[in-house]
């Protein structure tokens, strides 16, 4: 319902909107994918007025109607994660090979270490 009266001073129409419509158009300004001027053009009105309804609803002073759509909650299961199983460790290891022979080296093995069995095999070489 609408209700129109006319100002003596300026003659134009005022619309006095009751509070179960401003109501109405705020709880629809506030579905998603839709935006105040869409809502406010549709009902004739000018996108701040609709704004400032909005703001009367948040302050509690506009009573906004249950929403029409039913809002459906689904239960959600939170699981602890399976512990990862154990990876091998990826080794490496350094390896000297002359000829025939390999030496492989123990993990993290020092330069010092290297050098020493460098020299040890050129020696034998």
């Amino acid at each position: 319902m609408e209700v129109l009266t006319t100002r003596r001073s300026r003659r134009e129409a005022h619309r006095q909107w009751p509070d179960e419509m401003k109501a109405r158009i705020v709880s629809e300004s506030l579905r998603p994918g839709v935006t105040v001027n869409e809502i406010a053009e549709r009902h004739g009105l000018k996108a701040n007025h609709l704004s400032s309804w909005r703001t009367l609803a948040r302050q509690g002073k506009l009573v906004l109607p249950a929403p029409e759509d039913t809002v459906e909650f689904a239960t959600m299961v939170i699981e602890t994660p399976a512990p990862e199983p154990p990876t091998a460790k990826a080794v490496s290891r350094a390896e000297i090979v002359v000829g025939p022979v390999t030496i492989r080296l123990e993990e993290g093995a020092s330069a010092a270490r290297i050098a020493a069995i460098a020299r040890a095999l050129a020696a034998t070489i």
